[in-house]
């Protein structure tokens, strides 16, 4: 698990995280998104150590990192958004060389075997790192980032610069690993994020704006859910059964048999209006939802955050 709790970084008198606090649970993808500028970037930087914060904390696996650096990062995996390696180097000899450099425990051959079959470069173990492609680069520091089997792996913009098959591959290697890993993603793809990330956190100008599961982003910061519907019966009828479920404050009629119908946020209403239906014999052929989209709810949620000078 990782707990971020006050943190605030200060460049002069530039605030470029302030006092913000989030947590990421054992086999959650956490989403980390904000502009360029927001502090997105910084708060990466402090949570693997790479730069110390002027206030808060940052606990990974109940360690804090300024009380125990080596202890805490031994606990993380970082993929930074240039992966880290030698690129002379043959892919088997940089993974050894990555091995000793983080002194990890377990054994060498059989450990570095593990992880090639994990992310799927064993076929290119021999090859020499700057003849392989981006894809299979991205792979590399994928490998060294799990050597050590760290409980909290870091991914900043892990797809970036990769072809559509490259990133649904990556992607799905991302899924696997959350599974058994606490996995922090950043990236500006916002497709990305919501294809892969079971909750997001929105960071503009140093504060966090949005903390929510990727479904319900949207519906969080308009302040009430959108659902459309599609089913067959009287217009007017439906609309009298629609506004008569528990949490339910406007039907429109959008269309030929469909119609949009806003409710309370923190009210699913699917299941009451689902039964509803039924029971006056108007079958549903369509319900989703009928919100922002999540590059939308990202644009409200950043607008007029750019801020001159900043901190990425």
């Amino acid at each position: 698990m990782v707990e971020v709790k006050n943190l605030t970084k200060c460049y002069g008198d530039i605030k470029a995280v302030d006092d913000i606090s989030f947590t990421a649970q054992t086999g959650e993808i956490l989403g980390f998104l904000g502009p360029n500028g927001a502090g997105k970037s910084t708060t990466m930087n402090i949570i693997t150590g790479y730069l110390s914060s002027t206030d808060g904390t940052v606990t990974i696996d109940g360690s804090e990192i300024l009380d125990e650096p080596i202890k805490t990062k031994a606990k993380i995996g970082y993929l930074p958004e240039i992966p880290p390696l030698y690129p002379d180097m043959t892919v088997i000899k940089y993974l050894e060389f990555m091995f000793d450099l983080k002194k990890v425990k377990l054994p060498k051959a059989e450990h570095i075997k593990e992880v090639m079959e994990i992310v799927k470069i064993d076929g290119v173990k021999d090859r020499i790192i700057k003849n392989l492609s981006k894809g299979y680069k991205q792979r590399v520091g994928f490998a060294q980032a799990l050597l050590g089997n760290p409980p909290v792996l870091i991914l900043d913009e892990p797809t970036v610069g990769l072809d559509p098959k490259q990133v649904v591959e990556i992607r799905t290697l991302i899924k696997s690993l959350g599974k058994k890993h606490t996995v922090i993603f950043s990236s500006h793809v916002l497709s990305e994020v919501s294809a892969t990330c079971d909750r997001i956190v929105v960071i503009s100008n140093g504060k966090i704006v949005a903390d929510a599961p990727t479904k319900d982003l949207a519906n969080v910061i308009s302040g009430q859910g959108e659902l459309l519907l599609e089913a067959e019966g009287s217009q007017n009828e439906i609309s009298e059964i629609l506004n008569n479920v528990y949490g339910v404050k406007k039907v429109r009629t959008v269309g030929l048999n469909t119609y949009k119908i806003e409710y309370d946020s923190d009210t699913d209403i699917r299941k009451s209006v689902f039964r509803a239906m039924a029971k006056a014999d108007c079958p549903i052929l369509m319900m989703k939802n009928g919100g922002m989209s999540l590059e939308e709810s990202f644009l409200k949620l950043t607008e007029n955050s750019t801020r001159k000078g900043g901190n990425n």
